[in-house]
């Protein structure tokens, strides 16, 4: 899996001392993921990304914070770039804290 992450130099206090994932791409046996962590911290992002993919007339097939794809004709890579760039680093950080905000270490 390729992933983009908050190095642990800028955000070191995540709960399984791993930097914190922005985004990533795996390939699975019958198909292809992104992962956006952002859509699945964020309700508002992740409204604005379902709303831009379906405005994309292509067919989707996402979960929680990935969206399944079987080549990359069947992606629109502008939501999946713009969407990554809706959540600056501080605010990536905020939405993780506030997840948990409650949860013992």
């Amino acid at each position: 899996m390729i992933s983009y992450v908050i190095l642990l130099e800028v955000y070191p206090v995540t709960y399984n001392k791993q930097p914190l994932g922005v985004a990533a791409l795996a390939s699975q046996k019958h198909y292809m993921s992104v992962y956006l962590f952002n859509i699945y911290a964020d309700p508002e992002s992740e409204r604005w990304f379902k709303e831009a993919f379906r405005a994309s007339g292509k067919k989707m097939d996402i979960g929680k914070s990935c969206v399944r794809f079987r080549k990359l004709d069947d992606l629109p890579i502008d939501p999946v770039g713009q969407v990554v760039s809706k959540t600056p680093v501080d605010a990536l950080i905020a939405l993780y804290e506030r997840s948990r905000a409650g949860k013992s270490r």
